[in-house]
Parts: C-alpha cells; structure tokens; sequence
C-alpha cells in the first residue's frame, strides 16, 4: 500500500469527519487527475503486472487476465523493453498464462519472468525513427509556452490535428499516422500542457481538457497560418473532450470541417470515479474524489450538459467507441450518435478498453476513417 494511499485512509479512523474528507478528497483528486507520463500506463491499462512466463518462435506465453486476453495488436512494455503481440493464439497452455503472437521486440528482450504491462501504444520515439515517415519537430506558441510538436507534411490542404487523451502521451497518435500519411493528410500532432517537454499547467493538474483544449486551439491556428484550409481535429478520450471545446469555443472553428472522436470523455464524473477507482482509491473514498477533483480542476457543473448537448454540434463528426471501455462511458456517444444522425456517425468496437479501439480492429476501423474523411478532404 502507497504511502499516500495509508495516509488518507489513517485519515479517515484519526481525524474528525471534516479533516479527513479534505485529507481522503485531496489524494482521491491527485490519484484522478495526474498528468500524463510516459513511465505511467494509460487510462484503463492500470492492472497489475503481467509475468512473463516463456518465450518461444514467435510467441511468448504470459499471465492470464482479461487484460492479456484481449483481442487486437498491443504493446508490451517494461523498464528497457518493448515488443508488440497479436492475436491469442490457440495453442496448449495452462489454466493461468496464456499465449500471445509475437510479432516484433522493438527494444531490449523479454525473459522468462519480466514484469511488463499491455498498452495500446504500439511505437515508441518518433514518427521518422518509429515508422519511417517523413516529418519535422516543429513548436506552436501556445498559451503558456512553446507545445512541441510533430508536422508530418502530405499532399493534401485539409489537415489532421491529432490529440491523445488520458494517461497517454503523443506516441499513441502513432497508431494511425502510417494510414493518414497514406491518404495524403498532413498531421499535426501537438503536446499540451503537462506533457513531456510542454509547459505545466499552473496548477500541476490536468483539468480533463477544460483547460488543455486552449493548447489545441492554438495547434489548429498554427496549422491554419502554414497553409491549411481547413482542419479536421482528431481526439483520443480527453482529446476528444478537447476537440468538442475548440469546436464549440475556439476563434477559428468556422475553419474547422470535422471531429473525429476516438473513446470520447463525454461523462467526466463516471470518468472521475474510474480513474480513482483504477488508481486504487478504496470504494469509500471514490464520492470525496469526485467532488474534490471537481474543485482540484475547477470543472463547471455545467460542463456536463454542454459536451452532451446534440444541439450544440455543427460539424460532421465520427465517434469510435464501444461497451467495453470502462473509463469513459459509452452510453453518451450512443445518444449522441442517435439523436444527431444527420451529423454524427457511430463505428461500435467490441472487446476494446478506453482508447484502443483501433487495437481490437485495425482494418474495421481505418475503413470507418477512410469514409468519414474522404468527402472532407
């Protein structure tokens, strides 16, 4: 048990009902909303450790969870390793590993008994040395300072600004750059506040993209002053949350011509509770985490109704999400898909945790973007 963690709960037994509700909220909120961070599994991925039990020929046997069954392409990471597995294979093993295909060990070498987890990041670096796309570092002067970011230049005028979410970093957007490049899409990819080598945010927290959508809005105007007619913006989870906010705010979104959602946060209180919750904040303490991460990112009560408002949205959208995301709900992306039909178009993943939709079904669902992006260009 965490220092932190033992703390608030001595909180609770030694001190008076209203000191340890500050002391149990404060740490729920921290839990909940820390920022981004290479080093820290993404939202959804918080499980325990995966063992790795043997290695073999293009495959590698490990601990048996829902997380390692999981259908799709995913990474496994770990201090100085990385690989990518595929599909569950149906080959003998025990009642508690299972095998996965072994597709590539990109950095170090997985042994028997490593501690890795499963991510859905599959790349690591950066677009030239990950993937072989051409690309350049480039800097948007954002609100609080220079956001770096990666320009990977295409053919065509209408452009992709893309925006992870949740306990990820800009490496997550690399999952789809091989297939944007291929339809000829420029894409800019910026970091935002409290990112690796972005400013922080003032108050050290994120802020569920109350705050982070500013630094997205000035990504897009960056785009717009290099020659961009237009620009499609492209968000994971909280990014997706972002890219609601600069439609609905931003100076510049009458040059906006589509929103693609991937895993969008559209109920921050059931995200909240998931993200203490995943964190482990016990159960007693998920209402103090919710009502003192509130305050901690000064989200508006109001908020709520305003990303779920099928009134509010003018721009051809496509939202990828399905049951199975455990973070942020997606009952709201069905309703909003059921009562803006005329705009909004629902491509449902099966078996896919938060942000790792294109994981479970890469081919279903760059067809979705193919459709969804083919007409805006």
């Amino acid at each position: 048990m965490s220092l932190r963690r033992t703390a608030a709960l001595t909180a609770l037994t030694t001190l008076g009902a209203g000191a340890a509700a500050v002391v149990a909220g404060r740490y729920a909120a921290t839990a909940a909303l820390r920022p981004s961070s290479p080093h820290s599994p993404p939202a959804g991925f918080e499980g325990p450790q995966l063992t790795v039990h043997a290695t073999a020929a293009g495959q590698v046997t490990l601990t048996r969870s829902l997380i390692s069954q999981l259908p799709g392409t995913y990474a496994l990471t770990g201090p100085g390793r990385h690989a990518v597995v595929g599909t569950v294979l149906d080959v003998p093993s025990s009642a508690d590993t299972v095998v996965r295909r072994l597709e590539r060990v990109d950095r170090g070498r997985l042994a028997t008994g490593d501690r890795v987890r499963l991510t859905p990041q599959l790349h690591t670096g950066n677009p030239g040395d990950a993937l072989g796309l051409e690309y350049a570092d480039v800097e948007v002067p954002g609100e609080l300072g220079p956001l770096p970011a990666w320009y990977l230049p295409a053919l065509r005028d209408v452009w992709v600004v893309a925006v992870h979410g949740l306990g990820a970093t800009r490496e997550h957007t690399m999952n789809v750059l091989p297939f944007l490049n291929a339809m000829g899409v420029p894409v800019l990819v910026p970091a935002y506040r409290g990112d690796p080598g972005a400013p922080r945010s003032p108050d050290g927290s994120a802020h569920l993209g109350d705050s982070e959508w500013r630094d997205l809005d000035a990504a897009v105007r960056h785009a717009l002053g290099r020659g961009a007619r237009g620009v499609v913006l492209y968000g994971w989870s909280t990014g997706a949350t972002m890219a609601l906010r600069a439609a609905a705010e931003s100076p510049v979104r009458d040059f906006l011509t589509g929103l693609i959602l991937d895993s969008p946060v559209l109920d921050w209180r059931a995200t909240l509770r998931a993200l203490a919750g995943a964190r482990h904040v016990p159960a007693a303490l998920l209402p103090l985490a919710v009502r003192a991460a509130q305050g901690r990112a000064r989200l508006r009560p109001e908020l709520h109704s305003e990303l779920n408002d099928p009134g509010a949205l003018r721009l051809p959208t496509l939202v990828l999400h399905g049951p199975g995301d455990a973070v942020a709900p997606w009952g709201p992306s069905r309703e909003l898909a059921e009562r803006r039909p005329d705009l909004v178009s629902l491509h449902i993943v099966g078996q896919a945790p938060h942000a790792a939709m294109w994981n479970a079904d890469p081919q279903g669902y760059e067809e979705a973007l193919r459709r969804f992006l083919t007409p805006l260009m």
